[in-house]
């Protein structure tokens, strides 16, 4: 069965998402955040754990597929919507695309890596036999803040430790 999100739930579910990103800037990790949803429930919610996993590939976003696939028991998320806080990047957007996500709603648009319009549009290109209907700047302010103040932190953490000779 396919519910149709309103703006209230997708506004519901960025907040869970903006709540995941949450947990990955306390551990000093990029803050993004993802959600899945299936027939308007969350199955599936993860955050940035790259640094502390040690692990590329710890998006986000993957580690969200990777959940909703186990959680689902399949490959195939066909009817599941992605909720994030950040543009997908390239690896992300391939991965949504081979998952089949049917649609990708995201906060802040990343002019530098976007893979979900901004850059490039791999999420939605016709070259594919897939597409992942997707759409940028939900609640754009929060999601875009939250990442300018942890790279503004980090540079000023940065400074003080060269000013202090470490």
């Amino acid at each position: 069965m396919d519910t149709p999100t309103t703006d209230k739930d997708t506004r519901k579910f960025m907040k869970v998402a903006l709540r995941e990103a949450k947990k990955a800037e306390e551990k000093s990790e990029v803050p993004v955040g993802a959600v899945i949803v299936r027939d308007g429930k969350i199955i599936a919610r993860a955050h940035n754990v790259r640094t502390t996993a040690h692990d590329p590939t710890a998006h986000a976003e993957v580690i969200a597929l990777r959940k909703a696939g186990k959680k689902l028991g399949a490959w195939n998320l066909e009817g599941c919507e992605l909720y994030v806080t950040k543009e997908p990047c390239v690896m992300c957007a391939g991965a949504i695309v081979l998952s089949r996500i049917k649609r990708v709603r995201y906060g802040a648009f990343d002019k530098r890596f976007g893979c979900g319009g901004t850059v490039l549009n791999l999420t939605n290109n016709p070259v594919f036999n897939h597409r992942a209907e997707t759409e940028g700047g939900f609640m754009e302010a929060e999601c875009a803040g939250m990442l300018t103040d942890f790279f503004k932190a980090r540079r000023v953490k940065k400074d003080k430790t060269e000013e202090q000779g470490e």
